[in-house]
């Protein structure tokens, strides 16, 4: 039986124990896009974690769907995140860019030349965004991508690949979770199309495939992973049977040799981890709203390989230590998530 303490290969690394920092969107990159000095200590001080995932990296400018969210796709923004890199590898960590393009969750205003959002269909998302400067705004319908445009997204996925590692980092997420793009092509709910991208299971399966697929040619499939969140609500999404959906990416994502597969469990039922598992021959990470105590379980019942924690990261950089010695944990302050500035960001110190 694994435990959280235990090492963990993980491609050409071994990770020192099988605490994962999640992926959080922080919102301090500037309006361009890039992070700095202030990001790098965020991470570094975070480095004792396994593995840090970062939060989620546009591959363009129209996959910004917040204010203040970081890119992949200048100079600017690759020289930004080799500051941050080389801060966690000097600290001893290790870390993957998660890439995320949001699809439909993104408002005009925070596009390029004011473009309508892109989904694979235009469906009307429930949700509200926050400007800067307009306050909260209401999304707007979407535009469904031609057929002929999605190879220049799979691309821009590529290249972005390529970027994160040029900023050295020691691999790469695919976001298929949360409502974004992707997980948009996989819904139902929002995957109206009647092209080979839509209709079927399979089909509706293809976009992450073909992202995946260009994102391995990079450097292989052992430095790439791919995050979903079957049944998970957030962003006003919905599929018919995510336990057919799911089940099939799995069974597809099976002979890749990814990295791993990451599986935010959100909902109460079905125990998608019970019903993956056994599908993905590699390394599985499960997480979303895990305690020390359910985490030491899930590896202990071999349900996982190593438990994702978020939020407790925000307040306790050092948490594998904390766990290690039973010391208490800080709580975060929610209404600093999101806030610019170093307040609820580097700001909390180890005990």
């Amino acid at each position: 039986m694994s435990n959280l303490f235990d090492p963990l290969p993980l491609g050409a690394l071994t990770l020192p124990n099988r605490i994962v920092m999640a992926p959080m969107t922080r919102s301090r990159a500037s309006a361009a896009g890039i992070v700095g000095e202030l990001t790098a200590t965020y991470y570094a001080q975070r480095a004792s974690a396994g593995l840090l995932i970062s939060e989620g990296v546009v591959p363009s400018a129209m996959g910004k769907g917040y204010v203040r969210i970081p890119g992949l796709y200048t100079a600017e923004q690759i020289a930004g995140w080799q500051t941050v890199t080389r801060a966690v590898h000097d600290a001893g960590g290790r870390i993957f860019a998660q890439i995320m393009h949001c699809g439909r969750i993104a408002h005009p205003h925070l596009l390029p030349g004011r473009a309508q959002a892109v989904a694979p269909s235009a469906v009307t998302p429930n949700v509200q965004t926050w400007t800067d400067d307009l306050g909260l705004l209401p999304l707007e319908a979407p535009r469904a991508l031609e057929t002929h445009e999605i190879p220049g997204i799979v691309e821009e996925y590529r290249q972005a690949t390529a970027n994160a590692y040029a900023a050295g980092f020691d691999g790469v997420e695919l976001h298929a979770a949360s409502g974004y793009l992707p997980m948009q092509f996989l819904s139902s709910g929002t995957n109206l199309r009647t092209d080979q991208y839509g209709g079927s299971v399979e089909n509706r399966l293809r976009f992450v495939l073909e992202l995946l697929a260009a994102m391995t040619s990079v450097d292989g499939p052992a430095r790439v992973g791919i995050k979903i969140s079957p049944a998970m609500p957030f962003n006003d999404i919905t599929d018919a049977n995510p336990v057919e959906t799911y089940s099939a990416l799995v069974q597809a994502l099976a002979p890749l040799g990814l990295a791993y597969l990451h599986v935010a469990q959100t909902v109460p039922a079905p125990d998608f981890h019970a019903l993956l598992r056994p599908l993905f021959p590699g390394l599985y990470l499960a997480g979303a709203g895990l305690t020390q105590e359910s985490a030491a379980a899930l590896l202990a019942s071999g349900k996982a390989d190593a438990a994702v924690f978020g939020s407790a990261f925000i307040a306790n950089p050092d948490l594998p230590a904390r766990f290690a010695s039973g010391a208490p944990l800080a709580a975060p302050d929610p209404s600093t998530f999101y806030t610019p500035g170093a307040q609820g960001y580097t700001d909390y110190l180890p005990k």
